[in-house]
């Protein structure tokens, strides 16, 4: 406690790193202070990302030692930095991935912030949402509406965001077919904006539960992620990190077809062979972060279709079982930290 009574530490997750024993571990950190332009933000929920594995388990490079994960965070505004005026105390925030950006290299100038080579991600390069409190640049916050629950508002920030855009970079043609691999927190969300605009979504995963809950949204085929889907497919989206299924989804692709990686980290990519798998203008590409603009875009385009997550809670001190849930796959849609 400060001179007025008001508690000066929070409750928080990190990572333990090489070596230590479990995945996280809870901790008590001082409460952050916000700096130039940034704001305080009282966790609200937090999602639980598949990205947030990978960090932690050494699939991607440690950038930050014993950093705090999570970068699908809604909460209020408690405190606002020098210069910070975006928002006002109490105000409905949420953190995503995209942390700050340069600002000045030909990638930021042209519109395409996400492919900065200077770019800092939550979670990642500075602490998340596994706490109490987190701090955020406000330039890169998300203004939440309050008619929306804060754990369906909390997957929208990566989950639902990564998913549109890896949407919009597989080109699908108006009323096209739709392979998504993979049916966890980000293809379950793409799938219902893909049907809601009319396309005809083809589901291919491994889990029982998750074909179930695709055919629920409204898929018209949900079967095993190694088989080959019903119809030619205009375009697919691979959201299971498993490099194996990339040869299998293009042979599954019509001719002009695209398939869209959607995650940060694959397994190695088994040999392509140019006739099977890339002839004919078939073509492979990949989804790296996304743009302020994408969030905003996405949010808009939530509101008016109404997107639903499928949220499994996690109480906020059970922060270590939900990442090992989803690592078994024992949840099908997102996990949400909340109290």
């Amino acid at each position: 406690m400060d001179a007025t009574g008001q508690s000066v530490t929070m409750a928080a997750w990190e990572t333990v790193g090489a070596g230590g024993s479990g995945r996280i571990r809870r901790v008590e950190r001082p409460i952050p202070q916000p700096g130039p332009g940034e704001v305080l933000v009282e966790v609200e929920a937090c999602g639980v990302c598949r990205t947030d594995l990978h960090i932690i388990d050494g699939d991607l490079p440690e950038h930050l030692p014993h950093v705090i994960p999570g970068h699908e965070v809604v909460g209020r505004v408690s405190a606002l930095g020098e210069g910070a005026s975006r928002f006002a105390l109490g105000d409905r925030v949420g953190i995503a991935w995209l942390r700050s950006t340069c600002g000045l290299c030909r990638w930021c100038r042209s519109g395409r912030e996400n492919l900065c080579p200077n770019a800092l991600f939550t979670g990642w390069d500075a602490d998340g949402g596994y706490a109490r409190c987190a701090v955020v640049p406000s330039s890169y916050a998300y203004r939440i509406p309050e008619e929306v629950p804060s754990e369906q508002a909390a997957p929208l920030l990566c989950a639902g965001i990564i998913g549109y855009r890896a949407l919009r970079r597989a080109e699908l043609p108006p009323g096209g077919r739709l392979g998504i691999y993979g049916f966890g927190a980000s293809a379950h969300l793409t799938a219902q904006i893909a049907i809601a605009q009319g396309a005809e979504v083809h589901v291919l995963t491994r889990g029982e539960e998750a074909q179930r809950l695709a055919l629920e949204l409204g898929a018209a085929s949900a079967g095993p992620a190694d088989g080959m889907p019903p119809v030619p497919l205009d375009a697919s989206i691979l959201f299971a990190p498993a490099g194996d299924l990339v040869p299998i989804a293009l042979a599954g692709l019509d001719q002009g077809g695209t398939l869209a990686v959607a995650g940060i980290h694959l397994s190695d990519i088994p040999p392509l062979n140019y006739q099977d798998h890339l002839f004919r203008e078939r073509r492979l590409t990949s989804v790296t972060a996304n743009t302020r603009q994408d969030g905003e875009d996405l949010f808009r385009l939530a509101a008016r279709l109404r997107l639903r997550a499928s949220v499994t809670r996690y109480p906020f001190a059970e922060a270590d079982r939900a990442l090992d849930d989803l690592a078994q796959g024992a949840f099908s849609g997102v996990a949400v930290l909340v109290d």
